[in-house]
């Protein structure tokens, strides 16, 4: 199996082969999940969270549950060595003593390389800093495939925080190894894309534009990728009162868009998404989370080379 004994650091870390098995495995487990209720029995995932996370920590906790496994760890540094000063590289190998494959969040970029360079099991990245989020890009990933049966030739929004937001950075990366995929950046200027993502649009010359108006571009969209403008990223009160609104998604702000339109969040979400969104067919970010545990399931499956994948 390829995948066994690797771990995940950045999204790009697995071919668009490895990742079309990962999704396939994950679309048998939604059809039968009693059929994989022990493909992980008797190993154990060690959850080491460095900063908050309910999300992402309870749907691998989730995963390795359903999958028969067990799960150690904290959700918080205080609870752990950590607080003593211990190394990420000391942690990662005292773990490796009690656990078969482990997931880490962290605050600092590099984190999880680091993790991964000083042991032999598998190593997860479940966020390091504003770096990536490899396991929601996968999550994104099944959820469009799900509904659009593949990734060529859609045309992607991305709207609010990009500048920050670790999800969009790793997603659009993502997605630049498809045909014929169109980005469209919807953002304030304060939160544009940074300039390294904006040059690997450039450089594999897929066909992406920037602009401030989201309502100009509504009717064009497959799919839009919602994420929360930030009040506290911005130095002027006053710039920060005259945008917010402009991104908030109503059922106004998508009366002109497709039927077949699909609004995904990473969540957690403030206001960005109005709750009458909720009940449109359109929505797709709560079930984007439960994908998320389902990817997971696959991917743990696959490092530890357990059940068919």
């Amino acid at each position: 199996m390829a995948m066994k004994g690797r771990s995940l650091v950045e999204p790009l870390d697995f071919s668009t082969d490895e990742m079309s098995e990962l999704f396939d495995t994950a679309q048998r487990i939604i059809q039968s999940p009693q059929n994989y209720a022990e493909a992980c029995k008797g190993k154990i995932l060690a959850t080491l969270f460095y900063e908050p996370s309910t999300r992402t920590r309870f749907s691998f906790e989730a995963a390795m549950l359903r999958l028969g496994g067990h799960v150690i760890g904290f959700s918080e540094p205080g609870s752990s060595s950590v607080s003593k000063g211990e190394s990420i590289a000391d942690t990662i190998r005292t773990v490796e003593c009690y656990a078969d494959i482990a997931v880490m969040r962290h605050p600092k970029e590099g984190s999880a390389i680091v993790a991964a360079g000083n042991t032999q099991m598998p190593v997860i990245n479940a966020g390091d800093g504003g770096h990536h989020h490899p396991t929601q890009t996968l999550t994104d990933l099944l959820t469009i495939r799900l509904e659009k049966g593949g990734f060529d030739n859609l045309t992607v929004g991305f709207c609010g925080d990009l500048k920050f937001g670790r999800t969009v950075h790793s997603l659009i990366r993502a997605l630049l190894r498809y045909k014929g995929v169109r980005i469209i950046l919807v953002s304030p200027k304060e939160l544009c894309v940074p300039d390294y993502v904006r040059e690997d649009l450039i450089n594999s010359g897929m066909e992406f534009c920037e602009t401030r108006d989201l309502s100009e571009v509504m009717p064009e969209l497959d799919v839009l990728y919602v994420t929360r403008v930030q009040r506290e990223r911005f130095f002027n009160e006053e710039d920060y009162i005259r945008l917010k609104d402009s991104y908030i998604i109503d059922m106004a702000k998508i009366k002109s868009a497709k039927q077949e339109l699909m609004i995904l969040h990473p969540l957690p979400r403030v206001n960005e998404i109005a709750a009458e969104v909720d009940a449109d067919p359109r929505a797709f970010y709560f079930k984007q989370a439960k994908n998320g545990m389902y990817v997971r399931m696959a991917l743990i499956m696959a490092l530890l080379g357990d059940g068919e994948v």
